[in-house]
């Protein structure tokens, strides 16, 4: 086999291409699991392939399409499988994606270097397969997906940007980004409590979206992550992926304790383009600060460029201040974090031990710990409240533009989970909040929110911008997104390793 190269194109272009013959999945696995096996050393973003998992599928769906007598039949298997053939990496937390092939780590060392092994596909991974999707590894997280960069002691080091290797792929699914961003994959599974789909997109410059509360499914091993805020989808190379494996895993599956609003068909109304639509432009912190200044312009030409397509954009406030998001959303994290340690240590049998863990995240659980039921409840109570605020906002405004990130991707070490106070590390004047201080309200509201990659700093860095909408309201996300994607003078680049 020659080199592998660099994989440019998007997932449904990718699944066409097999489905035309002019590839296989099983030539397409082998080329994948190639440049994994070439990039990852100097990106660290796959950390299990199991390739012995992977190529019973992608033969199984070469046997599939062979079985198709014309092209007809062809098409019609191609819209049951959109990604017929597409190898995907499943991120490493999370039981939405529970794979009986593919055990996960949560990015900690607790769970060993062979991980926790599941017993049963989540819903969301079995939807996947019917997609056709061929699932074969997954992709880094921070431990327990709870900070912004992807810097897990249990890989043995941090997870780079491709874009430039000494700076965050961004977390908690910088795997995901990183692997997509880099062409080892054409798209991968992500998840999202706080940003952890659109921080890494933003870095890596990708499309990531963070479906509405309840759309995607997350049994039948969980009703719900983090009382609600977090939920499942991907980061992709175009918009259209977006959409497409959006449709392909959306709606509630039994049980749920939540469940959004119907998608429709989506991918028909894909390219009906929005127009004269109100965005409330909120380009500086919620409390009047600036946001770095590459940023700021990067936004605000965007803002433009949204005014060009036929849209009303005016300066906007949602009436809120950062820490008012943040404050319960990490109140919200640290129970979660306390709650999913307490199941692994009850499953082994013993207590978990401070070297065991990452000083924050052991001080996460601790914290955790000390919140009474009704400082749980209390924190639930004003995340709803923020909703009903947000609500407010929507009456006016279709849209919320924002940043993505307040200034370019984070040098690698900066958010290192080396500190031992989990407050100080999210909260403090250093902290996290300073970094991702958008990204938390979308999760806290349950609305839908999408990052662009719509600039570059002065040194090559992605820069994105962040589209949010009411609950419900992803197709319309998607189609404001197709809308300004279609009018860009070239199609979007992506990170060559230097």
């Amino acid at each position: 086999m020659n080199a592998p190269t660099r994989f440019d194109g998007d997932a449904l272009s990718l699944a066409r291409s097999i489905v035309a013959g002019r590839t296989s999945a099983r030539e397409v696995l082998q080329q994948t699991l190639a440049r994994v096996e070439a990039m990852n050393p100097a990106l660290n973003a796959v950390c299990l392939v199991r390739a012995e998992v992977a190529e019973p599928r992608a033969a199984a769906l070469d046997a599939e399409l062979a079985a198709c007598r014309d092209d007809a039949a062809r098409a019609a298997l191609l819209r049951s499988r959109p990604f017929f053939g597409v190898p995907l990496l499943l991120k490493d937390v999370g039981a939405a994606t529970a794979s009986v092939d593919l055990p996960s780590r949560a990015g900690s060392r607790v769970l060993g270097p062979g991980g926790q092994a599941w017993p049963v596909n989540g819903a969301l991974t079995d939807r996947y397969l019917a997609a056709g999707f061929v699932p074969f590894g997954r992709s880094t997280s921070p431990e327990m997906g709870i900070s912004a960069s992807t810097e897990a002691q249990a890989y043995g080091g941090p997870t780079r940007n491709p874009w430039n290797t000494a700076h965050s792929a961004g977390g908690s699914s910088g795997g995901a980004a990183s692997a997509t961003a880099s062409g080892m994959v054409a798209i991968a599974h992500a998840n999202d409590g706080a940003g952890s789909i659109r921080i890494p997109a933003a870095a890596c410059g990708l499309v990531g979206l963070k479906p509405s509360r309840g759309l995607m499914p997350m049994g039948p091993l969980a009703g719900e992550g983090w009382g609600g805020m977090a939920i499942d989808h991907m980061v992709t190379r175009s918009v259209r992926d977006c959409a497409a494996s959006l449709q392909a895993g959306a709606g509630a599956d039994p049980g749920a304790p939540y469940a959004a609003p119907a998608l429709g068909e989506l991918m028909a109304t894909l390219d009906d383009a929005p127009r004269g639509l109100r965005i409330g432009l909120c380009n500086h912190f919620f409390d009047g600060d600036p946001v770095h200044p590459e940023v700021a312009a990067v936004v605000e030409a965007f803002a433009q460029a949204l005014q060009k397509l036929g849209h009303h954009v005016e300066a906007a406030h949602p009436g809120l201040a950062t820490l008012e998001v943040v404050k319960p959303v990490m109140q919200v994290v640290a129970t979660g974090t306390a709650m999913g340690l307490e199941a692994i240590a009850k499953a082994r049998g013993r207590d978990l031990q401070p070297h065991e863990l990452e000083p924050v995240t052991w001080s996460a659980m601790q914290y955790g710990r000390t919140l009474a039921a009704t400082d749980y409840l209390r924190a639930v109570s004003a995340l709803h409240a923020l909703g009903r605020r947000m609500a407010s906002f929507h009456e006016r405004y279709d849209l919320l533009l924002t940043p993505t990130l307040a200034e370019p991707p984070a040098v690698l070490g900066r958010f290192a989970m080396d500190n031992p106070d989990f407050i100080d590390y999210r909260l403090g004047p250093k902290g996290l909040w300073r970094y991702t201080p958008f990204t938390p309200l979308a999760n806290a509201t349950g609305a839908p929110s999408i990052s662009l990659p719509a600039g570059r700093s002065s040194t090559g860095l992605p820069i994105g911008v962040m589209l949010s909408a009411s609950l419900g309201e992803d197709a319309l996300l998607l189609r404001v997104a197709r809308q300004w994607e279609a009018s860009l003078p070239a199609p979007l680049a992506f990170a060559a390793l230097p």
